[in-house]
């Protein structure tokens, strides 16, 4: 099955952020600075956010947006969030499957395929094999590859984290 062509991307006249929708609601203020998410927190909570962003960018262009509340990853739409605290970075996954793991204490369903799934990282040992495949499942969703398919998309069966 032939795959359909992505839309061109909308850029607001006023921040010029690029979203998928054209007019798509947004706070439509200006980037912050990236380092200041992270004054206060430990060395290896930036370098979790560090170990997370070199493995997106393995799969491809990304946009890093410093918001004023948090950190958003965005390729055609914003797949991933993170907000460093002191001892960890708290964050969410857009998936387009729920995923029952207890490496998400919180898992929200908007649709059925926008799955908003919580997480806490404490260092970069924990963007293992496992969560850099969740990674690259939300990277497919913020490209809206899962739209574009015209079929299901099938995931690995990856099994929970084991202490």
């Amino acid at each position: 099955m032939e795959r359909k062509a992505a839309r061109a991307m909308w850029a607001c006249p006023r921040c010029a952020r690029t979203f998928a929708n054209r007019n798509q609601s947004h706070a439509c203020s200006p980037l912050g600075d990236l380092d200041r998410h992270f004054a206060g927190s430990a060395p290896e909570v930036r370098a979790a956010f560090d170990a997370v962003l070199a493995a997106v960018r393995a799969l491809g262009p990304v946009e890093v947006l410093a918001e004023k509340t948090r950190i958003a990853l965005h390729a055609r739409m914003s797949f991933a969030a993170f907000m460093p605290r002191r001892r960890w970075l708290n964050g969410h996954l857009v998936l387009a499957r729920r995923v029952d793991s207890p490496r998400f204490p919180r898992v929200d369903e908007y649709s059925p395929r926008n799955v908003v799934h919580a997480f806490r990282l404490a260092s970069p040992a924990d963007v293992d094999e496992q969560f850099t495949a969740w990674l690259g499942e939300a990277y497919a969703v913020g490209r809206q590859e899962h739209l574009r398919s015209g079929t299901q998309t099938r995931y690995p069966d990856i099994s929970p984290h084991t202490e």
